[in-house]
């Protein structure tokens, strides 16, 4: 089914997703939780070549954002089907920060359909971290989202298939301390060990709504996002500049600008003693940048969109927001063009706009 066969999804959208629990009638097997990172390149051979006969495997990061103002791909978890490898353990853990050459992996991974919950962070992570795109992905974020699920949190889509409660404790720990503690390995291990079984049954009914194509369009567009480089803007320079004179004067050291004056250059210090004494409160606030009006047109337009978006949404059982949040519909209205670069092609015939373009 494509987004052109216009008599297919007319009845397509009719069909609501039902409501309820379903993991009475699936059992999931615990496997035995291998502690710690891979420790030598013998084992991280012996899970390329798992990776390598796997159609499909899944995939979550762990980075340091919250601890250092560089993030760095700190932890790669991955788990293989079962079936692969004949045991119970098909969990694993990975150390960006270990040494290892991970070329290999990236080169087992990029074939191969990849399993991941919000897959927007993952994907940039990873392209940052082991220079990997994925070509394939399959977001279960975005399929429950498309199912009408409202709690579509890794914790409550497992709590809601499988019956199980997802420990807590590790959301903000620094992902670069080394050794890892036991409790943030499985921590990290329990944020993909339920991911492939979770996308099979998100997968069956995605297949009874006929809404698998939707997914296929929105799980490429996360990839097309992903690999966008991000435009650093000018003062983000000065910004790095500043943090590390910052750090330089934290630690005791004071930077020797050598084409300062002696005066300026003791004002300088000065200044900055000052401004690492300052309370928070007295910190400087960007100021709010005001934009233009919307013409009377163009809030017509919005309107009109809006009523379309919340009728399909109605009908479907989904989340207006998902459809088209409103700021997206104001850009459309603002300029109909803009709707292709904005919206993949479910959310474009939902709002009656395909036809447009």
């Amino acid at each position: 089914m494509t987004n052109d066969e216009g008599t297919a999804n007319a009845k397509m959208t009719k069909e609501r997703p039902e409501r309820g629990s379903r993991h009475q009638d699936f059992v999931i097997r615990h496997s035995s939780l291998r502690w710690g990172p891979i420790a030598s390149d013998g084992e991280l051979a012996a899970l390329i070549e798992q990776i390598s006969s796997a159609d499909r495997v899944a995939v979550d990061t762990e980075a340091d954002s919250l601890h250092s103002y560089r993030e760095k791909l700190c932890l790669l978890q991955i788990s293989v089907p079962a079936a692969v490898n004949g045991r119970g353990c098909n969990e694993f853990i990975v150390d960006p920060l270990a040494g290892f050459d991970l070329e290999r992996l990236r080169q087992a991974l990029e074939p191969t359909e990849i399993v991941l919950h919000g897959a927007d962070y993952d994907l940039r992570m990873l392209r940052r971290g082991l220079n990997f795109t994925a070509h394939r992905i399959f977001d279960t974020m975005i399929a429950a989202r498309l199912l009408g699920i409202r709690e579509f949190s890794l914790a409550a889509l497992v709590k809601r298939y499988f019956g199980l409660e997802l420990p807590k404790g590790s959301q903000k720990a620094n992902w670069a301390k080394r050794p890892l503690p036991a409790r943030m390995a499985e921590y990290a291990i329990n944020d993909v060990r339920y991911l492939l079984p979770l996308a099979e049954k998100l997968e069956t009914e995605l297949d009874r709504h006929q809404r698998r194509d939707w997914l296929r369009q929105s799980c490429q567009r996360a990839i097309e996002q992903a690999a966008v480089a991000r435009v650093r803007k000018e003062d983000e320079f000065w910004r790095e500049k500043l943090v590390n004179a910052a750090v330089s004067f934290a630690s005791g050291s004071v930077p020797d600008y050598k084409h300062f004056s002696p005066r300026r250059r003791q004002a300088f210090r000065e200044a900055a003693r000052i401004a690492l004494a300052a309370p928070e409160s007295d910190w400087p606030v960007l100021p709010r940048r005001f934009g233009t009006r919307p013409t009377a047109e163009t809030v017509r337009r919005t309107e009109e969109l809006r009523r379309r978006r919340d009728k399909s949404a109605e009908e479907l059982g989904l989340e207006p927001s998902f459809i088209a949040p409103r700021h997206i519909l104001e850009a459309i209205a603002a300029d109909h063009t803009r709707a292709a670069t904005l919206l993949v092609p479910w959310q474009r015939e939902l709002l009656g706009i395909a036809a447009n373009l």
